[in-house]
């Protein structure tokens, strides 16, 4: 490697940093237009590349032949069943510790697949061999035991037999894509005749940290990796030697923006000292690449470890980019600068990247502008070109490009000859273990190229999301190793020219994958976010929420008077074109958004909601204005029924009258207007009450609608305490009653309405509480289930409806979850929620504090690990164990979690003791095994089943929210059926015949032939 040049100054640093913002979410033509003259190829070019890739190609098939393994995953690619049956397996078997379970999750993934189909289509005899085990498995585990003389033979052996067998056939597919269960195991085969001529970057197997005790693990784990690889390098040249590649999120478990006071200093810290012992034990170390949402972050770390003086002379430091992100290229161009900077030449990891579809999921979930990565393959592509090109033409880069896509290779290699020189070879290509065998084996051993093998270490258990991803990336449809695999895809097709694709489309996004705001299609856009992972905007908003005060409270209204001026108005607006009123929801859901954060400022002030809270709650009412509106659009017409000839059938819907809607201080805005806006568009006026805590966010949102256009009588505010509510609901004049609350208010609500013998019997529409349980079996990822339990049962401290208040976790795996549990609950931030930081804020007020206080300290003796507090309305987080879910017998709205453990076996008699607390709003599961989340959707008396996710977060429209029992009357508040509630059904049948026959009839032409 050539000695570093003079380092460029600091503002080119800063000024290659600015680059980046401007592109992170930028319209994806306008990316490709820049970066296709970087990509692209001239005739001469594209005519050798195309010579080499075939070169590349028949390597490739050449060794995909070789290796049973390799063509067993062929026969079983991820678009059969079988593939699909054969990945989940591989997920989860490891880590189940019980026989029962694992016999279970056996049968549900081979007992339900077509084995059979594979039997015998391979040309080799391994491969078959397999396929005739996974048959005779299917046999032993089937259900019909009756019925197969196999299962009779082998019933004392079986079921164990096939257990160990899975077993090791799970740990064989482990060690195809893990290098080593130790770091001393992977260095010796990392040094064996299969792979001579490759150094190997290690990577300690895990998922990103949940506790610090995690961190702290794993940072070991890299610690001894990086003293142990340097102990074996014998190479020379650094680059020439085995590296040890790091992912800054096994390292804390809070690496998010809004953490990053803390987090990115101890990073940089951690950082520091692995980079330090990297240094001594003469090894490179590369910091790997992550979610885009982190891409600030970590330059921010990497950057300050790079400008440590003593690392100074330290060639060794790199990091990965990918390519997907449209910000690649200018943070090729930044590492570069800060190569200049520091007087060094930075290693640089060219990935196309890993997290594509989870990407792709959270920027439609968010709300936000735009992707923040390319929508198309071929986009990528030309993409990871261009970034190519800049890393070969660079001075203060050492490239690294990792790929399996033989065209891609072909091009850097046309590339580098024209920069660098045809003998040069101060560059390498990158490779994952178990991938690609075939690709770089010419390359290296006959003509000097280098390349690194990206080698995950650590046990077989551990292998888990990583194999999932890598299988992923690399079986999906559009994937090169999959083409390659497809006997129809033919060698044009493979190496076709990814800039002429994207020229050809014009730089377009994929058109199945439109831009968040039209995430539902034409019937209604989405609500916009907020992007709160830039530090930058999570900063001005939480500035602005900082400087905004409390203004005083809406004056009370006179209850009588408000229903009297609603009832005067009812007849004008029930009049009122469906599509008129629905235009103005679509109308108060704009103004919604324009005032986005100062209804934010509102939340988090009088609401004392966490600003992510405050901003998906504006975001839900705004969903909730223009799903209704859409809603009435479809519902609010006339159908036309069969009948007879002659007769005439029609249903319409009425409005009801004056509605009262009483709404909830734990989502004082959403379902405030939710309630109110669903009665409004079916052509009811509206006497709405809030909470007493929140009755200025109240007061905001009416003045919005009011603003909207629709008439102050029609939509009338009152506030106060349950004098009021009371007062209301007792008005005769009330047609009906829209009610978020306690199931005790939700009983005296209903009682009221029944109390005076002369009034007509109307609805009330209720969505109350609920004990909501979180089933857990020995199948499920601990790290994914404890993310869950956090996220259910103590964000917005605990105070939604939908909030986990009852663990029910498999006794085989309880230990591990708790334990990880608390580790997870000592990193959450309790403080001020205008604070970005804060996790947990205080709970409403002091009254609830008091009760949810006394309740927590009564079961002192129960904890199992509980918070410190600030003082004030704040209430501990706290986990508490109970004997029997009976135990509990009353939901405590706030952030406390109770515990009971279940036997394997036993699930059945679980729900059914969750059903039996008469409560039926939410319920959790996680699990790997198909039927059991099939038997628990059968069984589970529930409004809402959420499988391997949290439980709260109920978008509209997606996941219609209600529940039954005492937890509701249904219909579901952002469902289709919700509007039918507000209306009447009306029907006319009219006789359409003349007088004395039927004209109708008279009039059909008979066309039959005639005999």
């Amino acid at each position: 490697m050539t000695d570093a040049p003079a380092p460029a100054p600091v503002s080119d640093l800063a000024a290659a940093r600015t680059r980046l913002q401007p592109l992170h979410r930028a319209d994806e033509a306008r990316v490709l237009a820049e970066l296709l003259p970087q990509a692209s190829l001239t005739p001469a070019a594209r005519t050798a590349v195309v010579g080499r890739a075939l070169g590349l190609l028949a390597d490739l098939r050449a060794a995909q032949g070789e290796g049973w393994v390799n063509r067993f995953l062929q026969q079983y690619r991820l678009n059969t069943a079988e593939g699909v049956a054969l990945l989940s397996l591989a997920e989860a078997f490891l880590r189940v510790p019980d026989s029962e379970t694992a016999d279970l999750l056996i049968r549900d993934k081979i007992g339900t697949a077509d084995w059979a189909a594979h039997a015998g289509e391979s040309d080799s005899a391994l491969v078959n061999s397999a396929t005739w085990g996974l048959v005779i498995t299917r046999a032993l585990m089937g259900e019909q035991e009756k019925a197969s003389v196999l299962r009779r033979l082998v019933a004392r052996a079986g079921e164990p037999f096939v257990r160990q067998a899975v077993g090791g056939a799970m740990r064989m597919m482990g060690q195809v894509f893990v290098m080593g269960r130790t770091i001393d195991e992977a260095l010796a085969r990392a040094g064996d005749k299969d792979n001579r001529g490759f150094t190997a970057s290690f990577d300690m197997l895990g998922e990103a940290a949940r506790t610090h005790d995690d961190g702290k693990r794993y940072f070991a784990s890299y610690l001894a990796a990086i003293r142990a690889t340097g102990a074996g390098s014998k190479a020379n040249a650094i680059t020439d030697r085995h590296s040890v590649s790091v992912k800054l999120s096994a390292l804390h478990p809070r690496y998010e923006t809004a953490n990053a006071g803390a987090c990115v200093p101890e990073l940089t810290d951690m950082l520091r000292t692995l980079a330090e012992a990297a240094r001594d034990a003469g090894i490179c170390l590369t910091v790997d690449a992550e979610e885009s949402e982190r891409l600030e972050m970590s330059l921010d770390i990497i950057g300050a470890v790079a400008a440590l003086p003593g690392l100074k002379d330290w060639d060794g430091f790199g990091m990965a980019v990918q390519g997907y992100g449209k910000r690649a290229r200018a943070v090729i161009a930044w590492a570069d600068a800060l190569g200049a900077a520091t007087g060094r030449k930075m290693t640089v990891r060219l990935v196309k990247g890993a997290y594509w579809d989870s990407e792709i999921k959270r920027t439609q979930e968010l709300g936000l502008s735009d992707y923040p990565l390319f929508t198309r393959k071929a986009a990528t592509d030309v993409s990871y070109l261009a970034c190519a090109r800049d890393m070969l033409a660079a001075q203060h880069l050492y490239p690294a490009f990792a790929t399996h896509n033989a065209l891609t290779v072909a091009t850097i290699l046309e590339w580098a000859t024209d920069i660098l020189g045809s003998e040069s070879r101060d560059f390498e290509f990158q490779r994952l273990h178990g991938m690609g065998e075939g690709l770089f084996e010419r390359l290296v051993r006959e003509q000097g190229y280098k390349c690194r093998t990206y080698a995950p270490v650590g046990g077989h258990r551990d292998l888990l999301a990583y194999l999932v991803r890598r299988l992923l990336e690399n079986g999906a449809n559009s994937s090169f190793v999959h083409q390659l695999a497809d006997a129809a895809v033919s060698d044009e097709s493979l190496l076709a020219d990814p800039a002429v694709r994207i020229k050809a489309v014009g730089g377009t996004p994929h058109p199945s994958i439109q831009l968040p705001v039209r995430l539902y299609g034409d019937s209604r856009d989405n609500s916009a976010g907020i992007d709160l992972a830039d530090a930058g905007i999570l900063a001005g908003v939480a500035a602005r929420i900082a400087a905004t005060g409390l203004g005083p409270a809406p004056a009370p209204a006179d209850v009588g008077a408000a229903v009297t001026a609603a009832h005067g108005a009812f007849a004008g607006w029930a009049a009122q074109p469906v599509a008129a009123r629905a235009a103005l929801l679509d109308r108060l859901a704009d103004l919604l958004e324009r005032d986005r954060e100062p209804l934010m400022a509102l939340l988090v002030l009088e609401a004392r909601k966490t600003i992510p809270d405050a901003l998906a709650e504006v975001r839900e009412a705004v969903d909730f204005c223009r799903y209704y509106a859409a809603e009435a659009r479809t519902r609010m017409v006339t159908m036309t029924l069969p009948g007879p000839t002659g007769e005439r059938n029609e249903l319409h819907l009425a409005p009801r009258g004056v509605l009262a809607a009483i709404a909830p201080w734990n989502f004082p805005l959403a379902i405030f207007l939710g309630q109110a806006v669903a009665a409004l568009v079916t052509g009811n006026t509206v006497v709405a009450k809030p909470a007493p805590q929140t009755p200025r966010i109240a007061a905001a949102a009416v003045a919005l609608a009011h603003e909207a256009g629709i008439p102050a009588d029609v939509l009338r505010l009152v506030t106060g305490g349950g004098e009021i509510g009371d007062a209301l609901v007792r008005d005769p004049r009330i047609m009906g009653v829209a009610f978020t609350g306690s199931t005790a208010t939700a009983r005296r609500i209903a009682r009221a309405l029944l109390d005076d013998e002369n009034r007509p019997l109307v609805p009330l529409i209720a969505e109350t509480g609920g004990i909501n349980a979180m089933i857990v079996d020995s199948t499920a990822l601990t790290e994914q289930v404890v993310a869950d339990i956090i996220t259910s049962a103590f964000r917005s401290a605990g105070q939604r409806c939908s909030a986990l208040r009852l663990l029910l976790v498999q006794e085989d795996v309880a230990q591990r979850t708790l334990d990880m549990l608390r580790g997870a609950m000592d990193c959450l931030v309790i403080g001020d929620p205008a604070d970005p930081a804060t996790d947990v804020g205080p709970v409403i007020d002091t009254d609830a504090h008091g009760r949810l206080e006394a309740y927590r300290l009564s079961q002192k003796a129960r904890w199992r690990h509980s918070l410190a507090v600030p003082a004030g309305d704040f209430v501990a987080p706290t986990v508490i164990a109970l004997d029997a879910i009976g135990d509990l017998r009353n939901e405590w709205f706030g952030p406390l979690l109770h515990v009971v453990t279940w036997k394997a076996g036993e699930l059945g008699q679980t729900i059914a003791a969750v059903n039996a607390l008469g409560y039926g709003l939410t319920m959790g599961l996680h699990s790997r095994i198909a039927s059991v989340a099939a038997m628990v959707e059968a069984s589970a008396h529930v409004g809402n089943l959420y499988v391997n996710r949290s439980m709260i977060g109920a978008v509209v429209g997606s996941q219609p929210f209600g529940g039954e029992g005492r937890s509701g009357t249904g219909f579901k508040a952002g469902g289709p059926h919700y509007l039918l509630r507000f209306v009447h059904e009306r029907t006319v049948s009219t006789d359409t015949t003349s007088a004395g026959g039927n004209a109708s009839l008279l009039s059909i032409e008979d066309v039959a032939a005639v005999p």
